[in-house]
């Protein structure tokens, strides 16, 4: 269940940045999942407590390429994101299973 909810991690330089001041991490998930079962999913996977979960529906971006033959046009599809905050004291290391 939590590996179909939870798409991947978002690692960027805002998210680390999150989640070393305010403890919060970001994750791609799928589009018919609620707070509900992405609190759940995160709990069960990565065994921490979840203190809250906030969800943003990041839209479609229309995007340009310059190439050797002209400009290739494409588009970048929606997704949903969650940023979940967790309890004190507890963190996830993205970076164990390398």
């Amino acid at each position: 269940m939590a590996k179909q909810i939870l798409i991947k991690p978002v690692i960027t330089e805002k998210a680390d940045k999150l989640s070393g001041d305010r403890n919060q991490y970001t994750f791609v998930v799928n589009r018919n999942a609620n707070k509900i079962e992405i609190r759940k999913a995160v709990a069960k996977m990565y065994n921490v407590e979840v203190k809250s979960v906030n969800t943003m529906v990041m839209p479609a971006k229309a995007k340009n390429r310059n190439t050797r033959r002209g400009m290739i046009k494409g588009r970048v599809s929606s997704f949903k994101k969650a940023v979940v905050t967790l309890a004190d004291g507890e963190s996830i290391n993205f970076f164990s299973d390398l």
